[in-house]
Parts: structure tokens; sequence; C-alpha cells
């Protein structure tokens, strides 16, 4: 992947924060870029726009026939649509769980689908979804969040073995707390309990003050890259210097210091 002349890439979710600046660092990197938007955008900065919702498999479909009807081929995919849900596990239903699978994990599954038959004709092509450290830790108050990305961790490690005699990788890329609008449209529990409001409050600021603090999106559109054009790509890429260190200590330290250690940053009683 590391010849980009006339390398095709495609970027679900491309419509602002980590998705816009990764799909315009693919474009001055030398990629033609389309990227998708649940609704119609102009294209912006040499970037194609397309129209796409992950949920709709007729959508993705189309989508994806668009991009071969204009370019003809597809090199790189990063899969990086995606939404967040912030509360106690219990206070989502089922319905609003399967929601968020439905997007974070499904939408995956049927852009890959919708793809693949074009890279194995290839033989060739890279898929880098977008995890999150949030896919190699606890996470509480995110839990169904978590939950999907702990998903995503397991089918793409699979689906990397099952794709490599066609020339084809699939690649994670693992962001920390990132300064995107991510956390201002967060999804609410849609079964809100009071014990919980108080918690679930303190979280937010956490997670409001974690991503103030956080890396740019940049960090995370240069690991893309990386991760794209790499002779002999790794498994998975932490993005930022947060996130390689909490892998770090994820696989290092003794469990009972990483779980005091999770609850001190979350600010949650030492029990």
């Amino acid at each position: 992947m590391n010849n980009k002349d006339n390398a095709v890439a495609l970027i679900t979710g491309a419509s602002s924060g980590i998705g816009l600046v990764t799909a315009k660092a693919l474009q001055k990197a030398g990629y033609r870029v389309f990227g998708t938007s649940r609704r119609a955008l102009a294209n912006v900065d040499g970037i194609t726009m397309l129209t796409c919702d992950v949920t709709d498999e007729t959508s993705v479909k189309n989508m994806v026939a668009e991009v071969l009807k204009q370019a003809g081929r597809i090199d790189l995919l990063v899969n990086n649509a995606g939404i967040g849900l912030l509360g106690g596990a219990e206070e989502s239903s089922t319905a609003q769980a399967q929601a968020l699978f439905d997007v974070n994990v499904f939408g995956i599954t049927r852009v890959n689908n919708a793809v693949l038959p074009t890279m194995r004709n290839q033989r060739k092509g890279r898929i880098v979804n977008i995890s999150s450290l949030l896919g190699l830790i606890p996470a509480p108050y995110n839990a169904l969040y978590a939950a999907t990305k702990h998903a995503v961790e397991g089918y793409s490690e699979s689906l990397d073995h099952e794709l490599r005699t066609f020339g084809i990788r699939v690649i994670l890329v693992e962001p920390a707390f990132t300064r995107t609008a991510f956390e201002a449209s967060i999804t609410k529990p849609d079964q809100p309990l009071a014990v919980y409001d108080s918690v679930r409050a303190s979280m937010a600021v956490v997670m409001r003050n974690g991503v103030s603090a956080g890396d740019a999106p940049e960090v995370v559109a240069d690991t893309v890259l990386k991760a794209a054009t790499a002779a002999v790509p790794k498994r998975r890429y932490t993005a930022g210097k947060q996130a390689g260190q909490v892998r770090f200590l994820r696989r290092f330290m003794p469990e009972a210091l990483v779980d005091k250690s999770l609850r001190k940053v979350n600010q949650l009683p030492i029990v």
C-alpha cells in the first residue's frame, strides 16, 4: 500500500471530527478519497462526499456501487462511523443497546461485506477499523459503548486471519480521548434511574475534561495513515501517548492495580 498513485480510499463518518480530518490527511497523501455522511454534504477539499446510513444495507450497497462507478476500485476502507452512549448499563433498554450495536458493530460488518468482493478480486486491500481505548479496558458508565468496541476488536482480529490469503489486511486503530464533538453529541440512556443521577453527571464531567485535554484528531489521522501505508502492518495501533500508556499498563500491570487505577481516574470510590 506504499504506492498511492490512483489508490482509492473510502472512509465512513467523514462529515466532521476524526473522519473529516482523516479524509483530508489521506487526500493530502495522494489517495482519491470518498467520504460518507448520513446527510447530503457538498464535496470538500478534493474529497467526494456520498450519503450513506451504515444501518441500512441498501444504502451501504448503493454507496459502494457509486464509488466503484466513479473510481473502479477501493484500496483502503476506513470504518469510522460510530456513536456513543453514556450512562449506567441498566439504564438502557435492549432496543437502545441494539441500536448502538447496529451502528458501531453491524455498520462495520455491512460496509465490509459490500467492499470485500472488490478487494478480493483485486487481490489486495486494507481495512482500518476505528476502535477505541475502551476496546481494551473496562469503562464504567460506558459499558455498552465499550462492549461495541470490544466486539469490533474480536471481529477485526478474526477477519484479518480470514483475509490475508487474499492480500487483504484488517487493522485496528485505538484512540483515547480526542478533541472532537463526540462528547457533545453522545446519546443519553433511554430509561434513566435516579440512583445513578449523581455519578452519571460526574462521569459526564470526567469525559468532558478528558476530551478537552485529549489528542487532536490529527493524531488519529496520522495513525490511520501509518496503518494504511505500512508495508507490513501491525494488528493494532494505539493513537496518541495516552492510549499507548494505557495499553502498556493494561498488559503488564497486575489486575488489582489496573482496577484501582481505573476507579481513581473515573473518580469512583476505591472498594
